[in-house]
């Protein structure tokens, strides 16, 4: 019954993680996302470049005609200078776009027996670190600023025995229950299930 079970789990696993190549006896427990306050902050960012484009915009559009100026701005150069806007506002959006894929392709899987985090930095910079739960060590969630407490957010750290390298996901709303559950599979990755083991 139990190994049925963990087939079915590692079928559905597989149709709706079909990015990760999971094991025979696999399936993904936890899939973890970067908080949402992230993606809000990008599109306020982008949000505030684009007023002040406008607020430019405007402000030499008033003064068209005023030759005081320290260049004059007749309907050549405003033709030019709207152009320009119009292609800096492209690039402020596109940019927006950008960053919020790339914030939100940084996940983390937590299988029955692996961590697999997928990280990427720009278009083309991206990594995927696996870690056997058996070798984590420690497992914890830090906030270090007020900003992670206003927003509860945080970083989940995860130490390795021997090599003694930690892996973080950062940006990570406050997971207590995930914190537990990592936990949780890694001690049983470490010490068996005594009664799975005798069914």
């Amino acid at each position: 019954m139990k190994r049925e079970l963990k087939q079915l789990k590692h079928a559905r696993s597989a149709m709706s993680h079909p990015d990760i190549d999971l094991e025979p006896d696999e399936y993904v427990v936890l899939h973890i996302k970067r908080a949402h306050i992230g993606i809000v902050g990008i599109w306020a960012t982008i949000g505030v470049l684009i007023f002040a484009l406008c607020i430019v915009l405007i402000v030499f559009s008033q003064n068209n005609n005023l030759d005081s100026t320290l260049f004059v701005i007749n309907e050549e150069s405003m033709g030019f200078l709207r152009l320009a806007v119009l292609a800096v506002f492209a690039l402020i959006v596109f940019s927006g776009f950008v960053a919020a894929s790339i914030y939100k392709a940084n996940q983390l899987y937590i299988t029955n027996h692996r961590a697999i985090q997928k990280s990427r930095t720009s278009l083309f910079a991206n990594s995927t670190n696996i870690i056997k739960l058996s070798r984590i060590e420690d497992v914890s969630f830090r906030q270090n600023s007020l900003f992670d407490h206003l927003f509860s957010i945080g970083t989940l750290r995860m130490s390795t025995v021997g090599d003694e390298t930690t892996y973080t996901f950062n940006w990570l709303a406050t997971p207590q229950d995930e914190v537990n559950t990592i936990s949780h599979l890694v001690y049983e990755n470490k010490h068996g299930h005594p009664k799975e083991e005798a069914e």
